[in-house]
């Protein structure tokens, strides 16, 4: 990103692509199965609709990053991803260097849809991996074994200049031992980006389920924290530090998408169930999504848009989610952009006191940002700074 737009957060546009071939036990996200072929020519113009109406909102911004999410995206047809970007860089101007960022799963990856969606302008692609072991792909629901996945990513590496794939550890019954190797194992087949994620139990998940009758068992806090530990040292020591609680980068590799949600820029999102921020004049607007795919579809259809809110933010939930993203970050947040958004200075007397508790750090002038023990208990430590 420029030093302008990571000044001011940047811009991006978020598209949801809501369907999956199967539902994983521990996903919450808007994600859905069909068993007929979903009509991507009719979604595809309905995009087009919802962006041309997000566009009316937003003339005049430049696009640093599109993000292709879901759902997996990869069921999407190159021509449908190309309708897609082209409705996008027709109706705003796009930065030379854009981020084109694509979800996918390596069960759905095939080389001649991979060199059809780098065609489209698909600059980088995310692998939903989650393991590298076949027994643990088994358990978290996954359609691929562990060789499809790497298979999937030596494709990815030969077709997109940049590529990052996830990881789920602190799994039942695995061992930090194992979960070291396994790692490693990752770190090497990765390009320069990996986001790596504890499990963790939603509810209305079937994972919520059995968690909650005692067939699923957990590590208990403390081995988790242990997790998360060896997780920060093995990816430092080999040139990825965290930028973020869950994403680890070399310096540079960062993804520029997600740094405009944790710089609280502004994002559209267009498709079922998106959320998006927006600043439309004065006002900073949160919008959101009806969720349901069919009922976006004919929502779009018949009035342009499938906005199920669209609410302006008071300077206190700005000031609050400001804290909630930007203290996720290892770079922090800078406390003079604090004070824009919520029109107020930080309590003198509680940033003292999370100080001297070593849960957060003073890093250049006007700058904080959690520290490792304060990453451990980051909603409170964001909570007594927002009070």
């Amino acid at each position: 990103m420029t030093s302008q737009s990571a000044k001011d957060g940047g811009f991006g546009i978020y598209v949801h692509w809501p369907f999956c071939a199967a539902k994983c036990p521990y996903c919450d996200f808007n994600s859905h199965v069909r068993h007929q072929p979903v009509d991507q020519d009719r979604f595809a113009a309905a995009f087009e609709r919802e962006l041309t109406h997000f566009a009316e909102l937003t003339g005049g911004k430049t696009v640093q990053s599109v993000f292709l999410g879901g759902g997996t995206p990869s069921l999407m047809a190159p021509e449908t991803v190309d309708r897609i970007l082209n409705a996008i860089s027709n109706r705003w101007s796009m930065d030379t260097d854009a981020e084109i960022s694509m979800e996918a799963n390596p069960s759905s990856v095939e080389a001649e849809r991979f060199k059809g969606y780098r065609a489209a302008g698909v600059n980088r692609v995310s692998l939903g991996v989650q393991s590298l072991i076949d027994t643990e792909l088994k358990l978290l629901g996954r359609l691929h074994d562990a060789q499809t996945a790497r298979n999937a990513i030596e494709i990815a590496r030969e077709t997109f200049p940049r590529l990052s794939f996830d990881l789920i550890y602190a799994r039942p019954e695995q061992t930090l031992d194992g979960w070291a190797e396994e790692l490693n194992q990752a770190i090497a087949l990765a390009a320069d980006h990996l986001s790596l994620y504890q499990l963790t139990i939603e509810e209305g998940t079937p994972f919520y389920r059995l968690y909650h009758t005692g067939k699923l068992k957990m590590p208990d806090p403390e081995l988790g924290a242990e997790f998360y530990e060896l997780t920060q040292d093995v990816t430092a020591s080999a040139g990825m530090p965290a930028y973020e609680v869950s994403n680890h980068a070399k310096p540079g590799a960062e993804c520029r998408h997600n740094l405009v949600y944790w710089r609280y820029g502004d994002y559209v999102g267009v498709g079922p169930g998106a959320h998006g921020r927006l600043t439309v004049g004065v006002n900073r607007l949160a919008t959101s999504n009806e969720r349901h795919p069919e009922t976006w579809l004919e929502n779009v259809e018949r009035t342009g848009h499938a906005l199920v809110e669209n609410m302006g933010l008071s300077e206190e939930e700005q000031g609050d989610e400001f804290l909630l993203m930007g203290l996720r970050l290892n770079e922090g947040i800078d406390l003079a952009r604090y004070e824009r958004f919520a029109h107020r200075s930080l309590d003198p007397k509680r940033l003292k006191s999370l100080l001297e508790h070593g849960m957060v750090e003073e890093i250049g002038e006007n700058r904080v940002r959690a520290t490792r023990e304060g990453f451990f208990v980051l909603d409170a430590v964001v909570a007594d700074l927002a009070a």
